[in-house]
């Protein structure tokens, strides 16, 4: 076993040597997509060390070609399987079936060069040409080496395949890294092409283990150049899409470099829509106060809105600046969050706090009035009765004060109605019993009710309802709501004023109308009694009032689906609008 040790031979002896080494160093630290990694090189180190030696010998050393054929047979697989992995496919490579299927070719092929010299399927014939400048294997080839050829090709072909297509998609921020792998996958499909075909200006000199160490040191530099350990575009995009979060990096001239499709989806973009070079000013021209904010290099977090398929959503953008010495460079990168559910429970909280703190004043208001505006009239009538009971007052002056309380009575049982309604509305478990009712019996029951007072200051009622309007509502509720309204314009009318009550069909209301033309509220009233606030005022005769009527109203047309609505012009009149809900069709 004699060698003579030539330039070609030591190239790949000494670079396949140190190939042997990383690939051992990567087998041994470095799991998943890079372990193929590893297997790649070990296969290619086998290749190149072998067929060094084969070049430097000086006799036909057959179990050479045996040792070559463990690299050769396990190169293109284990090219494939980073392919696949490095394209997302871990579950065709986690399947064992497919990995047999795969591995078919490569262990027959190997089974065949061991055993050539009882079948010469592989090798019709071999002799070796010694050198200078090196020795060469001269070989005949048979129809396994063809075969396997093909096979070589196709994993090559497909290899590059999935490459390609994966890269196509990356972002530009991994363009080096992707352009350097590709340029390694491409190269030993072309040089083993030239070998084949007998194109290589060298005579009999196999390339493909040149090719295949110059691409081992390509991915070497995208390991330890672009830092394909620590940022791996499948790594990267799996980790950024998980995020709930949305991100987007740029740089100093505010052009995108990288995002997630969270940040597509939060700003309302289609998801195939491409971002990376666009300016950040013309993606986000519609928050000016954010883009001041970048331009000046203000990091922190600032709250936004932003319309989205009609609706307003709230998010915490995060600015972090990332400034690089060595290159000079500004990046940023901001994290939107979105706090559409925080911002609205704390909107809640606050609606709700408001509304307690209105409810806690109505309840002062309430007491305040039971002690004194119901408190008041009942000792009234106490007081006068005891006297008319010792005969400190005659019939007569008795008879002088009946007209007077039974005002106050009329007075307390109105108010006291209105306030024991309304309590039990805002009790927990309160039903509403909507039906559908006759809306001209209730107005005419109601005119009925009011008649009489109308009559005493000799204000006229008409009505204009049509007879066959059903509405859909609490008939308990509208009947205090509508004698509330009729007792309100009764107060506020002088002698000889008049009361319309007119209802209208429209498309799912029953739209009522009950207009006077007394007093009047004036504007800052109005404005109070719109935003329901709790206000009273006395009758043109000097009736009592304690706002408490036009509060249940509000509450319970609100209760039905209905509204309310107050026009009025001081010494004009008021009209008060309803919209009642009509049975659904």
């Amino acid at each position: 076993m004699n060698f003579d040790f030539n330039f070609y031979a030591l190239v790949l002896i000494i670079l396949g040597s140190f190939t042997f080494l990383i690939s051992c160093l990567i087998l041994s630290n470095k799991p998943g997509t890079l372990r193929w990694i590893g297997f790649l090189i070990l296969s290619n180190s086998i290749w190149s060390v072998s067929y060094g030696l084969e070049l430097a010998s000086t006799s036909q050393i057959s179990w050479l070609t045996g040792v070559q054929y463990l690299g050769i047979t396990s190169l293109p697989l284990s090219w494939f399987l980073f392919s696949m992995d490095v394209a997302g496919h871990e579950k065709w490579i986690r399947n064992r079936g497919n990995l047999f299927l795969a591995s078919i070719v490569p262990i027959i092929t190997l089974v065949l060069v061991w055993t050539n010299d009882f079948h010469h399927l592989h090798y019709k014939s071999t002799y070796l040409v010694p050198g200078p400048p090196y020795s060469v294997l001269h070989i005949e080839r048979g129809i396994s080496y063809y075969f396997f050829v093909a096979y070589f090709y196709a994993l090559l072909l497909l290899s590059n395949f999935f490459l390609i297509r994966k890269f196509s998609k990356s972002d530009p921020i991994y363009r080096k890294q992707n352009q350097t792998i590709l340029i390694g996958a491409a190269l030993p499909w072309i040089t083993n092409i030239i070998y084949v075909f007998n194109l290589v200006p060298l005579y009999g000199l196999d390339l493909t283990p040149f090719a295949f160490l110059i691409s081992t040191l390509l991915i070497t530099i995208s390991i330890y150049k672009f830092r394909l350990f620590d940022i791996q575009p499948i790594a990267r995009e799996k980790i950024l899409e998980l995020m709930q979060d949305g991100f987007v990096v740029f740089d100093d001239n505010l052009t995108i470099i990288d995002y997630n499709n969270s940040f597509k989806k939060h700003f309302g973009m289609p998801s195939e829509m491409r971002l990376s070079g666009k300016l950040l000013s013309t993606v986000l021209s519609d928050q000016p106060e954010l883009l001041e904010k970048i331009r000046v290099s203000v990091p922190g977090k600032q709250e936004i809105q932003i319309l989205v398929n009609q609706r307003i959503q709230y998010m915490e953008a995060d600015l972090r600046i990332l400034n690089e010495n060595k290159l000079n460079r500004h990046f940023t990168i901001i994290r939107f969050q979105d706090i559409t559910t925080l911002r609205l429970e704390a909107l809640k909280t606050v609606r709700q706090a408001n509304e307690l703190q209105k409810l806690n004043q109505l309840k002062d208001r309430i007491f305040s009035i039971m002690a004194h505006d119901l408190r008041g009239p009942l000792l009234n009538l106490s007081e006068v009765l005891k006297m008319n009971n010792d005969e400190l007052i005659s019939p007569e002056e008795f008879k002088s004060l009946s007209p007077a309380l039974a005002r106050d009575i009329v007075y307390t049982t109105d108010l006291l109605d209105n306030i024991l309604h309304w309590s039990r509305s805002q009790l927990n478990g309160y039903g509403i019993n909507r039906e559908c009712f006759n809306l001209k019996r209730l107005i005419d029951s109601e005119r009925n009710y009011h008649q009489k007072a109308a009559n005493l200051k000799e204000i006229t009622i008409l009505t204009d309802v049509a007879g066959d309007l059903i509405v859909f509502a609490d008939l308990l509720m509208m009947q205090i709501v509508i004698r509330n309204l009729i007792a309100n314009a009764i107060k506020f009318c002088s002698s000889g004023c008049t009361i319309r009550i007119s209802a209208a069909n429209e498309v799912q209301f029953i739209a009522l109308h009950i207009i006077d033309n007394g007093i009047g509220i004036d504007s800052d009233n109005l404005e109070k009694i719109r935003n329901q606030e709790n206000i009273s005022s006395r009758g043109t005769r000097n009736e009592k009032g304690t706002g408490i009527g036009l509060m249940v109203c509000w509450d319970f047309m609100a209760k039905n689906g209905g509204s309310i609505r107050i026009d009025s012009k001081r010494d004009e009149g008021t009209t008060f609008s309803l919209k009642i809900p009509k049975p659904e069709a």
